[in-house]
């Protein structure tokens, strides 16, 4: 009986199946991946020495004109910088990653956009570069914001033969609403929004994000000193007009936003600094009927950009 077993088994007939357990392996895994992202490849491993190196070298501090570069870092949240044109040079991916639909579409939208170096890196580089925060294999590097001078501002307005129409903020610490004025300022046909060097918020991702893609062409400057700069733009012969609740003149009494223009916007919660506000040639309220006590930095940027524009056409 054990002979007669022993040949029936080598028979052909039904088999013991898998059960579907190797069904993935017949599925298929999506295009194939950069050279950057072959592992034995040499751009593959040229790509890991950088990676390596750029992980190994301090985040420079920004000083002067420029900002220091960020890493955004997660799935999603590259995933949404890449769409929304958030400026970038740098796309780290971890080796071995699990390549969802995210994985992909953040490789397909740096590839599409060009001028963005794909490296591939372990994850102990990637949980350094990031100071240990849940990067989930996926770091893009944005690059060091180029601020503009605030007299650049004015300067480029009058090459325009316009008047200058700025916005100037003054203790707005959330990016989203920098982005907010920015895109404003944009809308309205301003030229540039000026934010102080210290306890401002500053063009960064969440930035970007917000202004939805105006930010490529609505300068924003950086001063060192917005009082002094305020006092500069007054001796250009520009009208410095600030928001306040308990503002002096109400906003559509004022007639100076027809001419050269720098409005100065305030924190929701504080307003304006003293310094600021006693700078400002005229401090005006904008008439809320509805009883509310204070509006954001964008969106009362925008009502005053709104009424400016008005006056101007």
């Amino acid at each position: 009986m054990a002979a007669n077993n022993r040949r029936m088994s080598g028979k052909k007939g039904a088999q013991v199946g898998s059960g579907g357990q190797r069904r993935r392996g017949l599925e298929g895994k999506g295009p194939t991946p950069p050279a950057e992202m072959r592992k034995g490849h040499k751009k593959n491993r040229i790509a890991n020495a950088k990676a390596k190196q750029t992980a190994r070298r301090p985040v420079a501090r920004g000083r002067g004109g420029k900002s220091a570069s960020e890493l955004v870092v997660g799935r999603n949240p590259v995933v949404e910088a890449l769409r929304e044109g958030v400026p970038a040079n740098t796309l780290y991916v971890q080796q071995f990653i699990d390549n969802d639909e995210r994985v992909r579409e953040a490789l397909q939208l740096a590839a599409e956009r060009g001028g963005i170096n794909l490296m591939e890196a372990p994850r102990p580089e990637l949980d350094r570069m990031t100071n240990g925060l849940n990067h989930q294999g996926l770091v893009l590097q944005v690059p060091p914001y180029e601020y503009a001078h605030p007299e650049d501002l004015a300067a480029a307005a009058y090459d325009e033969g316009a008047d200058p129409l700025i916005v100037a903020l003054d203790g707005v610490t959330d990016p989203r609403n920098l982005g907010a004025v920015v895109r404003s300022v944009s809308a309205f046909g301003g030229h540039g929004v000026v934010v102080p060097e210290r306890r401002s918020a500053g063009m960064t991702a969440g930035a970007w994000k917000t202004s939805a893609g105006t930010a490529a062409r609505t300068p924003v400057a950086r001063a060192t000193n917005l009082t002094r700069a305020l006092e500069a733009y007054k001796k250009a012969g520009i009208t410095v007009v600030g928001l306040a609740a308990d503002g002096e003149a109400e906003l559509g009494d004022v007639a100076a936003l027809g001419g050269p223009v720098v409005i100065v916007v305030g924190s929701e919660g504080k307003g304006l600094s003293r310094l600021v506000g006693e700078t400002c040639d005229v401090r005006v309220r904008i008439p809320m009927p509805g009883g509310a006590e204070s509006l954001n930095a964008g969106v009362a940027a925008g009502i005053v950009l709104y009424e400016a524009a008005r006056r101007r056409v």
